[in-house]
């Protein structure tokens, strides 16, 4: 039977309940948030005041991370958005010499403006087409390749660039090109959502707040952050996940079907959801929370897919038709072995029918272990655990493994398994892989690094995903090592999971007569 104070902390919004033996205090558990503190006094007091501190709470200096992180990922990209005067005294953006590669900066921003028609204001996404490899046996007629929610999202800024364009040019404000103008309008709403990001995984983190450090520190925001757009999608993702712990079935709904509007990824939270609702007989909830999330995504899709069902269809028809992915295991294998791969052979707009069999079943096969951990466990799992291994398993098997994607798992990452070393490590790692790439893109012709560099540090990057996952699932088995439940808690994502009883365990091997004991 929980304590009083077990049932305030799971009731409460916040961490503002928290008494001081409630909260855990980085300072003494994790070696690197000790060495980080000495310029600022050491590890904390044992009869310090904690929890009175009127300005500099978690919330805060964990966002004001985030900030100076996201302030090192613009200027990271900064190098990619500056223009030049060339010989013929016109303005032209400056990638001479492949500056995108040998910089690093690469964002898909920038060229999507242009290559998605965002720059002519007559322009609608879904509705224009255009041709791609006109006058050639290639041609093909292309739309907005992106869901609707950021294809809309990319045609809102760029019409706020182009008026600011207007504006400038009357001399009020500065006057760069305008798809610079784009990028960093762009740029300024990815920041807001990652800060939502950081903002949600703090209250999730309920009694161990300061977790949220590694979300707003992360080297995969310096590289990735404005590369594409997912930042979006972890937005709705956290701040669903939010809603849920908070009891609120509906609003969780809500924000996972916007955030599935714009990535399909946050779709998936929604299987080990049900789940665990299934486990601990909570499935009205978890029923109302996928009707809500299939209903707020047709509701966005319904106009675009009826009024321009050519151009809504264009996201599902292109990852139907596109082959492997470069950061991808069957790329790695093809490259290494000389395989063919399992459709060659194929031309313009055949869809590679073997390969998308072979990347959903071995999907589902990882979703029905995952299950099957989710359902054996001695208690029931937490939904970051599972959440993280699902995210985990569709980019393993997936085709399509873009850089950005590994966005994706570092909000899940830090709710499932909170060890800030093995954490930075993996993302470190994972961020590292775009130097590489980058080189590999740059042709060794150019200079550039031979495409097995590259290769090895995709292979790197899944080997520690894949010990990520191994460690998440000997937690889940082993509940006693998971910092989270050693903490206190039970599960500070479930909402109405939260303290609930198991009611349906699937039992295998020795019956265990109960689940093994949490050693705080």
């Amino acid at each position: 039977m929980a304590s009083p104070s077990q049932h305030t902390t799971a009731d409460a919004d916040d961490t503002d309940s928290l008494s001081p033996e409630e909260r855990v205090y980085p300072t003494w558990t994790e070696p690197l948030a000790r060495a980080a503190a000495k310029p600022f006094g050491g590890p904390i007091g044992r009869h310090a005041v904690v929890g009175r501190q009127w300005f500099w709470t978690p919330l805060r200096v964990v966002l004001l991370l985030a900030v100076v992180t996201l302030a090192f990922a613009w200027v990271q990209k900064s190098p990619c958005v500056q223009q030049y005067t060339d010989a013929n005294g016109a303005v032209q953006l400056d990638w001479r010499g492949s500056k995108q590669f040998t910089a690093m900066c690469y964002s898909d921003t920038v060229p999507l403006y242009t290559a998605e028609r965002l720059d002519k204001p007559e322009t609608f996404p879904y509705k224009t087409s255009w041709v791609d490899d006109e006058g050639k046996p290639t041609a093909h007629v292309r739309y907005m390749e992106y869901p609707v929610l950021t294809g809309v999202f990319q045609w809102l800024n760029a019409r706020m660039a182009q008026g600011w364009t207007r504006i400038a040019e009357t001399g009020w404000l500065p006057n760069p090109m305008t798809v610079i103008v784009y990028f960093n309008i762009t740029a300024l709403w990815l920041a807001l959502a990652w800060l939502v990001t950081t903002w949600a995984v703090l209250r999730l983190a309920r009694r161990r707040p300061w977790d949220a450090a590694m979300v707003a520190v992360s080297p995969l925001v310096v590289v990735h952050a404005f590369t594409n757009f997912d930042t979006l999608a972890t937005a709705f993702a956290t701040a669903g996940m939010l809603a849920w712990a908070r009891k609120k079935p509906v609003l969780a709904g809500v924000l996972l079907g916007l955030g599935g509007a714009a990535k399909l990824y946050p779709l998936f939270l929604l299987g080990p959801l049900l789940l665990l609702c299934w486990r601990s007989d909570r499935m009205r909830a978890g029923l109302t929370t996928l009707g809500t999330t299939l209903a707020t995504w047709v509701a966005v899709n319904a106009p675009i897919a009826y009024l321009y069902p050519a151009g809504w269809r264009e996201f599902f028809r292109l990852n139907t038709e596109r082959g492997v992915d470069p950061d991808s295991l069957y790329n790695v294998v093809a490259q290494w072995t000389g395989w063919p791969g399992f459709d060659p052979g194929l031309v313009q707009g055949q869809a590679p029918e073997v390969l998308n069999t072979v990347s959903a079943v071995l999907f589902l096969v990882c979703c029905a272990a995952i299950g099957f951990v989710a359902l054996s466990a001695p208690t029931r799992p937490r939904l970051a655990q599972l959440g993280f291994l699902v995210v985990a398993a569709f980019l393993l098997t997936n085709k399509v493994w873009s850089p950005q994607y590994s966005l994706w798992l570092v909000p899940l990452a830090v709710l499932a398994l909170p060890r800030w070393k093995l954490l930075l490590a993996w993302m470190a790692v994972d961020a590292l892989v775009w130097v590489p790439r980058m080189y590999f893109y740059l042709g060794t012709e150019n200079k550039g690094l031979p495409i097995d560099w590259f290769l090895g540090a995709v292979v790197l990057r899944d080997i520690a995903v894949v010990a990520l996952c191994v460690l998440v699932v000997r937690e889940v088995y082993r509940p006693s090592l998971d910092l989270v439940r050693r903490a206190g808690d039970d599960d500070p994502c479930g909402g109405f999971l939260d303290g609930a009883p198991d009611r349906r365990v699937l039992r295998v091997g020795r019956r265990a007569e109960a689940a093994e004991p949490v050693r705080v």
